[in-house]
């Protein structure tokens, strides 16, 4: 298999073919099974990710630490005033991102995509497409497919681990893939779909990790939130045909060389930046002393 964005584009514009396309092929010739059982599988997938991205919006959630309870709820009250500077679908999506990291704090099921962390960002922005667009299962499973194949080139390139890559390797990595997939549902070339996940990673190139308390909570949230919209508008500049300069494997090979960069202490340890902020390190000892006793 051929990981080069270039390669890439070339197979599929050769044999008349999409990267849902290719994702198949991949599944298929790995794990042995059939096409059928990979777009059920995506399809429970999908289920999982409309239903966390839904759960909280009208209902405010109850999580252990209480960081973030009710951010989803009280998003979808203000979507539905119709007042916002960023518009109906973009607020709307906003609270669908808070939503799933609420049902991950909470304990509650969702799809990693690619990371906890990060599992706000694909279901937002996939949902969100569905609503405004109607698009169909067979769209969804195959912008899925794309954006599960953007993964397997990030995973090759860079990382997903916030420990290793900081924030850039989860949510970055979320949104490149998600736009990707917003791409190709809305008729984007392969061409295309790469340089949407450029732009994505490129927004947030060098973005830290720094969860208070070490929990998947705060500021994570807010970089779903903020994750979904990234996403979004890298799609609506590459359908503009907008093009990234610097191909698309060697800006995730740029993201892996800045996250090594980056401090220890900014790689999700808890430690630096707002995790290390007065606040945070006394949310962190208020949390750790249930464990002492």
């Amino acid at each position: 298999m051929q990981y080069t964005a270039k390669d890439i584009i070339k197979e599929c514009n050769d044999r008349n073919i999409h990267l849902y396309h290719l994702a198949i092929e991949d599944e298929m010739n790995k794990n042995n099974v059939s096409e059928e059982y990979i777009r059920a599988e995506f399809y429970n997938m999908l289920d999982v990710m409309g239903k966390s991205s839904s759960n909280f919006l009208e209902k405010e959630s109850v999580t252990n630490m209480g960081m973030i309870d009710g951010f989803a709820k009280k998003m979808n009250d203000y979507y539905k005033k119709g007042k916002s500077f960023c518009g109906d679908d973009v607020t709307r999506a906003m609270a669908m991102a808070f939503s799933t990291i609420e049902v991950n704090a909470s304990m509650g099921k969702i799809v990693a995509a690619p990371t906890a962390g990060a599992s706000g960002i694909l279901p937002a922005a996939f949902m969100s497409a569905k609503i405004k667009f109607d698009l169909d299962k067979d769209t969804l499973i195959n912008g899925l497919l794309t954006s599960s194949f953007i993964g397997k080139i990030i995973g090759k390139y860079f990382t997903f681990a916030g420990a290793e890559g900081g924030c850039q390797a989860e949510c970055g990595s979320a949104a490149s893939m998600a736009s990707a997939g917003l791409v190709q549902m809305l008729g984007g070339s392969v061409e295309q779909c790469f340089h949407a996940g450029s732009f994505a990673l490129l927004n947030v190139m060098g973005l830290v990790c720094d969860p208070v308390a070490g929990l998947v909570e705060y500021p994570c949230a807010f970089r779903n939130s903020s994750g979904v919209i990234n996403a979004m508008l890298c799609a609506d500049m590459a359908l503009a045909d907008v093009k990234s300069v610097v191909p698309f494997e060697e800006v995730m090979k740029a993201a892996n060389i800045v996250g090594s960069a980056l401090p220890l202490s900014l790689r999700e340890t808890g430690i630096g930046g707002i995790a290390g902020t007065e606040t945070a390190c006394n949310i962190r000892n208020v949390y750790f002393s249930k464990f002492d006793k």
